[in-house]
């Protein structure tokens, strides 16, 4: 096929939400049709585990990333005891995690998130992102994220219906759709990433034809999700894999630059190398 035409299917753009001086979403088509006026860039965030001894160090450091993000890995035996250092850090490092903006993110576990997100909505140095809500925890989180003014992820299984099913129900709770970012809850590898991929492309296309419960901007993961597979985390295979560090790196850019063609506007990395490689591509 010859001279493809794809603003057939662009009669919308996507939702443009205002975020700490970026601007989130806005495409008027598909990823890198630019015939068509779409003049969006992918946002790269970098992503910082809370548990790390090297947390404060690794905050420090000059980075090319966008976003900065920190996920709160903590466990449940712990929570009471972390809440209060939790907001200890977010008061006293707050200078330093507001030098860009900023994602802050829960443990993924349910019952540690009905307390953790409110912690971080509450004590978050400004508007930030928070990250995530799902079906389970939206009604308990989404009061907070209101009253503390930021913008929220809501992760759903990669399933379209449930994607819609969710923005639709939080905003009854009062959460406006430009605080809304999409999380289709990627995977990293085989079938995962094959969903993660058409998943969001059914997203943006539904988008794209006017369906307003599905143009918000696009948030994938990328790094939890790339080093969860054994090709990406472990030094035991084979010579002819590859080195083992640059096997990881690029395990984690071939996932962000499928998600990002697919139509993801924001990915989060956790190897500062593939934040230089994908800010040098796009």
């Amino acid at each position: 096929m010859n001279n493809l035409d794809l603003s057939f299917s662009c009669k919308e753009k996507i939702r443009k939400t205002e975020f700490a001086g970026l601007s989130l979403g806005g495409d008027s088509s598909v990823p890198f049709v630019n015939e068509n006026g779409n003049e969006t860039k992918p946002l790269i965030a970098l992503e910082f585990l809370y548990s790390s001894k090297d947390l404060i160090d690794n905050l420090q450091k000059e980075n090319k990333a966008d976003i900065i993000s920190i996920k709160f890995d903590i466990l449940e035996d712990e929570l009471e005891n972390k809440l209060e250092e939790i907001k200890k850090f977010l008061t006293e490092q707050k200078e330093l995690i507001s030098k860009k903006p900023l994602i802050l993110r829960g443990a993924n576990n349910n019952e540690i998130d009905k307390k953790l997100i409110p912690v971080l909505c509450e004590f978050a140095p400004n508007e930030s992102i928070i990250a995530f809500a799902d079906e389970m925890t939206y009604e308990g989180i989404v009061p907070f994220v209101l009253k503390h003014n930021h913008i929220l992820v809501l992760r759903t299984p990669i399933d379209i219906n449930l994607a819609k099913e969710l923005n639709i129900l939080t905003t009854d709770k009062g959460l406006s759709p430009e605080r809304i970012l999409i999380d289709p809850d990627m995977g990293g590898l085989g079938y995962g990433l094959d969903y993660g991929y058409s998943i969001i492309e059914r997203i943006r296309q539904a988008a794209f034809e006017g369906d307003k419960m599905l143009n918000m901007p696009i948030i994938a993961f990328i790094g939890e999700e790339s080093y969860r597979a054994k090709e990406a985390k472990s030094d035991t295979f084979s010579e002819n894999w590859g080195k083992f560090d640059e096997r990881s790196v690029m395990w984690e850019i071939s996932g962000a630059c499928a998600m990002i063609s697919a139509g993801a506007n924001i990915v989060v990395l956790w190897n500062p190398k593939s934040v230089e490689v994908l800010k040098g591509m796009f």
